[in-house]
């Protein structure tokens, strides 16, 4: 079973890509979804209130713009926080590897070049789209202003920095056809083009 990573800078439409995936029968594992999936799991929601205070969790619930203010904000918290979660994730993923018998599982996540965990796969994909539009898509998806989302994408490497690394670039701008791009890079890596 082939292992394929698949990210993209925030904005980009990585999850365009696994919703294709997806409906051509392969399995793909939400990282990202995963991820606030824990935050409710009672060992981690006590490490994160012993970490931040009573406040990060409001009423049993994480209180999400307060994280997000303070991974952003703070390198040392965003540390914390990605020591906590990543390695669940990744064994999360790992259980899912043991269980599938499909020809090839994907993994999205946002920051798989940033952290070293591309390195854990066979294959990687990164999705790009023009600056502009992943600014905008951001605002219009997450109803914050130009400066969170810049502040965001500084925080994440450009796909300047992550292209070398990548087996494959799709890129997302709303006129490159994205469904041909991807039974490209199908056929690239020897996968069938329906997986079911």
């Amino acid at each position: 079973m082939l292992k394929v990573g698949l990210t993209g800078g925030i904005g980009a439409g990585k999850s365009i890509v696994a919703d294709v995936l997806r409906s051509l029968g392969y399995p793909v594992f939400d990282s990202d979804s995963e991820a606030r999936n824990l935050y409710s799991d009672p060992g981690v929601a006590s490490a994160l209130i012993e970490y931040f205070g009573e406040e990060i969790y409001a009423n049993g619930q994480l209180n999400k713009t307060l994280m997000t203010e303070q991974i952003f904000s703070d390198d040392n918290a965003r540390k914390f926080v990605n020591g906590l979660i990543h390695p669940r994730v990744r064994n999360r993923f790992t259980q899912l590897v043991n269980e599938s018998n499909a020809p090839a599982i994907f993994n999205e996540a946002a920051i798989l070049f940033e952290t070293g965990a591309h390195e854990g796969f066979d294959k990687m994909i990164l999705v790009t789209a023009p600056e502009e539009m992943r600014i905008e898509r951001v605002m219009n998806r997450d109803g914050i202003s130009r400066e969170q989302v810049l502040d965001r994408m500084m925080r994440q490497w450009s796909d300047e920095q992550k292209s070398p690394l990548a087996d494959c670039i799709l890129t997302n701008d709303n006129s490159t056809p994205l469904l041909r791009q991807i039974e490209e890079m199908l056929s690239a890596f020897n996968l069938p083009l329906h997986s079911r």
